[in-house]
C-alpha cells in the first residue's frame, strides 16, 4: 500500500484517516487476517511492553554481566523528590524506556520495537505520556500501528540493524518512530507525524554502534533513555508548526548511506568508540574472565 513516508501520509490523508488506520489496512491484506486478529495480535504486544515497564520502574532488575540495573529505579525516586529540572513528564518517559531495555538486559521478556537493543524508545514515551493524554487502550495500541508504519519504511528503505547500519538504525529508528506516534496520540495531522519523525531521525545520524563487551546493555540502555526524550522534543516541535527543511524520507535514506560507509569497528562489532575505550576493555575482561594482556 505505501513504500515510503510520502506515500503513507498521502494515503492518510485522501482517505481522511489516521496513520495508524492505513498501517491496520496494510497489516489485514499482508497478513491475510481480520481486523480483530491484527489488532489483538499488537494488543499482546502493548500488554508485554506495559509488563516491561512496570517491572523495570519497580524492581532493582540487574543484567547477569551486572553492567546494568536499578536506573529506572533512581529515576522514579528522583521524579518523586520535585527536585527534577527537566519536568516530571519527560523524565517519566526516560525512566519508562531505561526500564524496559534494564528488563531485556536481564533476560526479561520485551517487545522488539524496532529491536531488542532500542525496544525502549516507544514504549518509554506512550506510558510516559499516558498521564498526560490520558489514552484508551485503542488508542494505545494505534500508537504502536503508527510507530510501525514508519519502522516499516525505515526496514524497507534503509536499516534497523546497528550491524548493518550503526545505532541510528536501531535507536535513531525506534526515536523517530515513537515522535511520530506521539504527534498522532496528541491529535496531530499525518503530514506533522511525518515531520516530527525527520526531526527526531535526523538529530540521530551518525550514532554508533559500541557496545561495551558486546552486550546490549552499555551504552544502549541509556541511549534509549535519550532516544525517549529527543522524540517527545520532536513530537513538541512539529505540533507547534515547525517542519523539517529535509523532507522525511531524503532523511531516512541519508541515514542508510551514513550507515553504509560506517567504519566496521562502529557496527556492533565492539571494535572502537566505547567499547574500545580503557575501561570499556576492563569491564570486558573482566565479565569474561580474560586477563587485558590476553587480549
Amino acid at each position: 500500500m505505501f513504500r515510503n513516508v510520502a506515500e503513507l501520509v498521502e494515503l492518510a490523508e485522501s482517505n481522511q484517516i489516521p496513520i495508524s488506520e492505513v498501517m491496520i489496512k496494510q497489516e489485514m491484506e499482508v497478513a491475510d487476517r481480520s481486523r480483530d486478529e491484527v489488532f489483538s495480535m499488537m494488543e499482546k504486544n502493548l500488554d508485554i511492553m506495559e509488563e516491561a515497564v512496570n517491572r523495570g520502574i519497580k524492581e532493582n532488575v540487574k543484567s547477569v554481566s551486572g553492567l546494568t540495573g536499578g536506573d529506572a529505579v533512581l529515576l522514579q525516586e528522583y521524579i518523586k523528590s520535585g527536585k527534577s529540572l527537566t519536568g516530571d513528564i519527560l523524565l517519566d518517559a526516560v525512566s519508562k524506556a531505561i526500564a524496559t531495555n534494564e528488563v531485556n538486559a536481564a533476560m526479561g521478556t520485551i517487545c522488539a520495537t524496532p529491536t531488542a537493543g532500542s525496544a525502549g524508545v516507544v514504549p518509554g514515551t506512550l506510558f510516559g505520556l499516558q498521564n498526560k493524554l490520558n489514552p484508551t487502550k485503542e488508542q494505545k495500541v494505534r500508537f504502536l500501528f503508527t510507530a510501525g508504519a514508519f519502522g516499516f519504511v525505515v526496514a524497507n528503505n534503509a536499516s534497523i540493524s546497528g550491524a548493518a547500519g550503526g545505532c541510528q538504525a536501531e535507536v535513531g529508528s525506534a526515536t523517530g518512530m515513537a515522535a511520530a506516534a506521539i504527534v498522532e496520540l496528541a491529535g496531530g495531522p499525518p503530514s506533522q507525524s511525518a515531520e516530527a519523525m525527520a526531526i527526531a531521525l535526523k538529530n540521530m545520524l551518525g550514532l554508533v554502534c559500541d557496545p561495551v563487551a558486546g552486550l546490549v546493555e552499555v551504552p544502549c540502555v541509556k541511549r534509549n533513555a535519550m532516544g525517549a526524550a529527543i522524540a517527545i522534543t520532536a513530537a513538541d516541535m512539529a505540533l507547534a508548526g515547525i517542519t523539517s527543511r529535509i523532507p522525511c524520507d531524503e532523511v531516512i535514506d541519508a541515514m542508510y548511506k551514513i550507515g553504509q560507509t560506517m567504519p566496521v569497528a562502529l557496527r556492533e562489532t565492539a571494535q572502537g568508540g566505547l567499547a574500545a575505550t580503557p575501561t570499556g576493555r576492563e569491564l570486558e575482561a573482566k565479565i569474561f574472565g580474560i586477563p587485558l594482556d590476553k587480549k
